[in-house]
């Protein structure tokens, strides 16, 4: 899906790790949520509360998730799930757009 219809987007921007990381959120008619945000290159860790899935929209990184048995490599076009309660680890190669969408279980 190259765009959404009939949202909700939220002006202020998240804002994490001195401005490297950034995001918008979109809020659907359901009340799901997405975040649409650049990554700039670096090493960052998050946590999460609900279940996300990462898609890649462009650009280069290295994913370390929770339990997994090593980095995994992922570029534009491809996606990534997150466990709910969870901390993963991303190399940034270079400038990564992505979206995130949030699944409540």
């Amino acid at each position: 899906m190259s765009e959404f219809k009939d949202v909700t987007i939220i002006k202020e921007a998240s804002i994490y790790f001195d401005g490297k990381v950034s995001s918008r959120t979109v809020v659907f008619p359901d009340d799901s949520r997405k975040t649409l945000g650049i990554m700039l290159p670096g090493e960052y860790e998050f946590n999460t509360d609900d279940k996300e899935i990462m898609e890649i929209i462009s650009g280069d990184l290295d994913v370390l998730l929770t339990d997994s048995e090593g980095w995994k490599t992922i570029t534009g076009g491809e996606l990534f799930e997150v466990a709910a309660k969870s901390t993963f680890n991303l190399k940034v190669k270079k400038i990564t757009d992505y979206c995130c969408s949030y699944i409540k279980e």
